[in-house]
């Protein structure tokens, strides 16, 4: 599809790196399939290697960039690593198609068996979910929910959890997937940074009942909405 690359590649001084994944330009990020396609099935090509500004990989930047058949083409690979994060601000190629609302390579990515849904960032220490909880993305929120191995109650730099964003936000559709049985959410969720801040200033085996977890149901929703308006994000 792209005639001139094959021929720049039989000169030494052009490495199948250089074209691969720049540091400013990457054949993934600019879609171009037929450039990666030729490249993958290119002996000793490693699909991992970052760019040396940021450490960012070709699927960190197809994900970016809602690539999807390139997304598909290096996930089909047996060597890929989908958890690999920049080396700016941890952001793996899950949480950008997360923060981003692709759809598309959220599911991809989440139907990997080695993926890490928890890994937060270091820029907003935010986990994907709690990410997508403040943006308001509800077709995201369900994929994370149905991984057995999410963690939900991983709290923001403030203390937020994933229901604070989205009652702090109005995201009632979130509020209310966050009242259902998931497999991520076999009984409970936190209430909140409020009740946990609460609870951590009480001594060791004096805490009550009802600032531990509870069960949150439908009907709570508009509750949690005002109780938690004014909570910062």
């Amino acid at each position: 599809m792209e005639p001139w690359i094959a021929p720049r590649l039989e000169y030494s001084n052009i490495t199948v790196g250089d074209v691969w994944c720049g540091t400013h330009v990457s054949a993934a990020e600019r879609g171009h399939e037929g450039i990666v396609r030729m490249l993958l099935e290119r002996e000793g090509l490693n699909p991992n290697t970052a760019d040396t500004e940021y450490g960012r990989t070709p699927l960190w930047w197809a994900a970016r960039h809602d690539q999807e058949g390139i997304v598909r083409m290096l996930l089909e690979r047996a060597d890929i690593n989908p958890n690999t994060a920049d080396t700016e601000y941890n952001k793996t190629p899950l949480w950008l198609a997360a923060e981003r609302g692709h759809v598309g390579i959220v599911r991809m990515l989440l139907e990997q068996e080695d993926i890490d849904p928890n890994t937060p960032d270091t820029r907003y220490g935010q986990t994907p979910l709690l990410r997508v909880a403040q943006h308001g993305y509800e077709g995201i929120i369900k994929l994370l929910l149905e991984r057995e191995d999410l963690n939900p109650n991983i709290p923001g730099p403030s203390g937020e959890t994933v229901l604070d964003l989205a009652a702090s936000r109005e995201h009632s559709g979130i509020v209310q997937l966050l009242s259902l049985p998931w497999p991520s959410l076999p009984i409970s969720i936190e209430t909140g940074k409020a009740a946990r801040l609460e609870r951590d200033a009480l001594p060791q085996g004096s805490l009550p009942k009802n600032s531990r977890k509870r069960t949150i149901h439908p009907s709570d929703g508009e509750k949690q909405r005002k109780k938690h308006r004014g909570a910062p994000t």
